[in-house]
Formats: structure tokens, C-alpha cells, sequence
């Protein structure tokens, strides 16, 4: 019974709220080797220069994004999606979202850092227009790692 559409339920982008916490810290768990702790969700949620983003399917979170900002600069701190929902395209939902409301903040640049060998999140960052513009060496403990920081120009990229 395939008509050609896909069998996943539509994703919704939305602001992350306090009972989402839960879900978010067991995806940032299965996520990262150094997960953020709970209080740091929390606190961000309470920042006016924080967004957090949650990608909603059928009532259940299967992946979120955080963002701040300062001055006309933002910076992409964290996005993960549910290990058993990769592949749908939820990291792009949640990313272009995330640029989306850089750009209604009134941010001029996007950073973010990411590891150097986790070639599927750069490729997706590439594909949204980021370029690599510097290395932060052993950025990353468990294990230790480099990171890549990357830029988006919110002013002169597509969209």
C-alpha cells in the first residue's frame, strides 16, 4: 500500500516547553558523549536571549534545537533528533526553523560548533549555507575531538 507518500506523521516546529524536558534530556542523552545537564535546559528556557525549538510528531518530541543570541550574532548551541527518527529530515526541519528565528532576532551571522568527524551534521550544515571559518582544537572531551566552527550569513544567503 504504497501511494508514494511517507508513512511518518508531519513534524511540527514549536517552542520547547518545561514538560518537554524529559524527552529532550533522553534524546540529548542518546545524542551526545557529554550531554548537557537538565538545569542547563532550564536556566536557557528562563533567558529572553535563548530560543529553544522542539520538533514535534504525534504528540511525542523527537528532536529540538537551541539557540542565543548577543548584539547581531546568534549561535546554534545544540540540535539532535531521536536516534530512531534520523532520516526523515527532522534536522533540517529544525535547523531551517532555527535560522528562521536567528533571522527574526535580528542576527547579521549563525555560528556553531560541531564535531570534525560527524560528516552527516556538517554536510547538513553546508547544504543550509554554513561555511567552516575556524577549528577550536580539543574542544570535545568523550571522546576528545576538535570542533569545527561554523558561520552562516544571515544577510546574504538564500531565503
Amino acid at each position: 500500500m504504497n501511494s508514494g507518500q511517507s508513512s511518518h506523521p508531519p513534524v511540527a516546529v514549536r517552542a520547547m516547553w518545561p514538560d518537554d524536558i524529559p524527552d529532550v534530556m533522553r534524546i540529548e542523552r542518546q545524542s551526545f558523549g557529554m550531554p548537557w545537564q537538565e538545569s542547563t535546559f532550564r536556566a536557557l528556557m528562563r533567558r529572553p536571549s535563548a530560543s529553544l525549538l522542539t520538533a514535534e510528531s504525534n504528540r511525542t518530541v523527537v528532536g529540538f534545537s537551541v539557540l542565543w543570541f548577543a548584539a547581531d550574532e546568534g549561535e546554534l548551541g545544540d540540535l539532535a533528533v531521536d536516534p530512531e527518527q534520523r532520516g526523515r529530515g527532522i534536522g533540517r526541519t529544525l535547523l531551517n526553523r532555527s535560522i528562521e528565528e536567528a533571522r527574526l532576532r535580528g542576527a547579521r551571522s549563525l555560528y556553531l560548533e560541531v564535531r570534525e568527524s560527524n560528516e552527516a551534521a556538517r554536510a547538513l550544515y553546508q547544504t543550509a549555507g554554513f561555511e567552516t571559518v575556524g577549528r577550536r582544537a580539543d574542544y570535545y572531551s568523550g571522546p576528545r575531538e576538535d570542533a569545527c566552527v561554523m558561520r552562516l550569513d544571515l544577510q546574504n544567503s538564500a531565503r
